[in-house]
C-alpha cells in the first residue's frame, strides 16, 4: 500500500531516472516503483520516453525526473541510511557503491549516479552524542579518519581511557 506523505524528495537525472529507481529499489527491502509517467507529444523529452518515476524506499516516497543534463547532484544534500549494526553498514555501503560509486570520508559515498549517501550505524550516533564529552570526542575523532564506518574501531576509540 502506498502511503501519501506531505514531502517527497525529487531527484533530477539526465536520463537515468528509471534505471536509478530500479537500482535503489533492489538495494532496499520493502521498496517498489509505484508509477512511471512518460513524455507525450510536444513535451521536452522524446515522446514515449520516461519522464517521471515514483518509487518508495522502505516506505519513504521519492520522485525521479529525467530532466536532462542541466543539473547535477552535489554533496549539499545526501540521503542517510540508518543502520542497526556493522552488517547493515557493510551491506548498504557495498550495494550503493557498486557499479561505479565512489567512497568519501566519514561514512559518505556517492553512488554511480552521483547521489550522496551517508551510511551510519545508529550506535555511532549514540557514541558521538554521549554526555561524556571526552568519549564523544574520541568517537567523532575516529570517524573523521574513516571512509566506511567501522564500529569496532569506533568502539575502541570511544572506550579508550583518556
Amino acid at each position: 500500500m502506498t502511503v501519501k506523505t506531505r514531502i517527497t524528495p525529487m531527484l533530477w537525472f539526465d536520463h537515468q531516472a528509471e534505471e536509478a529507481a530500479k537500482f535503489y529499489t533492489s538495494v532496499f527491502k520493502n521498496s517498489q516503483i509505484t508509477n512511471v509517467a512518460r513524455y507525450g507529444d510536444n513535451m521536452p523529452g522524446a515522446a514515449g520516453s520516461v519522464m517521471v518515476v515514483e518509487f518508495e524506499l522502505d516506505g519513504q516516497r521519492f520522485t525521479a525526473l529525467n530532466g536532462g543534463p542541466h543539473f547535477k547532484f552535489s554533496e549539499a544534500i545526501s540521503l542517510v541510511v540508518n543502520c542497526s549494526g556493522q552488517q547493515e553498514v557493510d551491506y548498504y555501503w557495498d550495494a550503493l557503491i557498486a557499479g561505479g560509486g565512489a567512497p568519501a570520508q566519514c561514512g559518505w559515498l556517492k553512488d554511480k549516479y552521483g547521489l550522496s549517501w551517508q551510511v551510519v550505524p545508529e550506535e555511532a550516533i549514540a557514541m558521538m552524542s554521549d554526555a561524556d564529552r571526552a568519549k564523544a570526542s574520541r568517537a567523532m575523532g575516529s570517524v573523521m579518519n574513516m571512509v566506511k564506518i567501522d564500529l569496532g574501531e569506533m568502539r575502541q576509540a570511544y572506550e579508550r581511557a583518556a
